[in-house]
């Protein structure tokens, strides 16, 4: 049984969204990060934690030294707010012409106000998607996450080896623009020029021109590599 984000409001909603993404790679995460994806002050989210940690049913396994993460429940629900706005960001762009730098604030919004019907309408008309414009994961009508093995990041590549783009971790809106200028999306195949692992920067060629990246982009972009 599935829990409905649909009862929950929107700041929760929200909570469990980011507390999902910051936990997959570590076991729990702290207020500050929370505060920090969230864009508010610490002190507002110990206070939201709080009371979350005290609704039912659980949401969350909060300790205040311990960090936060999700029960199974407050998982389900975030995997379905987060189906939502990977939906709906593919929507925009495959069917609004909206550009991938554009969509994240208008799905912000548009995640909580969406019914069940719609959501499943938005993913038929899609033809149920695995990914969404940056190459992230949609979960599926059953809440799983499509997986994609073996990506590396862009600035671990090494020189003259060619690769094919699968995923941008960067929802800065002027990054994207400007990696949508240059051909760097999902998709795009690069082969990369040269390297200077002291500083993180990479050369490579892309849509047959030169292109330069330091490192926290470089880091951002991850890649499938292509057979030698």
């Amino acid at each position: 049984m599935f829990a409905t984000a649909d009862t929950l409001s929107p700041a929760i909603q929200d909570y469990l969204k980011a507390i999902y993404i910051l936990t997959r790679s570590e076991p729990a995460t702290g207020t500050l990060d929370i505060a920090r994806v969230l864009q508010i002050t610490p002190a507002s989210v110990s206070n939201m934690l709080q009371k979350m940690d005290e609704s039912q049913p659980s949401l969350i396994k909060y300790q205040k030294r311990h960090g936060v993460s999700l029960t199974m429940v407050g998982e389900q629900a975030a995997l379905r707010v987060l189906r939502r706005h990977r939906l709906i960001e593919e929507y925009l762009v495959e069917k609004l012409g909206y550009t991938w730098d554009q969509v994240h604030n208008e799905a912000e919004r548009l995640e909580h106000a969406i019914s069940p019907f719609l959501e499943q309408r938005i993913a038929l008309a899609l033809g149920d998607p695995a990914f969404d414009p940056h190459g992230d994961p949609i979960p599926d009508q059953n809440l799983h996450l499509p997986e994609r093995r073996g990506l590396v990041a862009l600035k671990q590549v090494p020189v003259s080896r060619k690769a094919v783009i699968r995923r941008v971790n960067d929802q800065r809106a002027d990054v994207l623009a400007y990696l949508g200028q240059t051909g760097i999306c999902p998709g795009a195949e690069i082969e990369i020029l040269r390297s200077n692992p002291m500083e993180g920067a990479v050369q490579l060629m892309v849509a047959g021109h030169d292109q330069i990246l330091g490192e926290t982009i470089s880091a951002a972009v991850m890649v499938e590599l292509l057979p030698e």
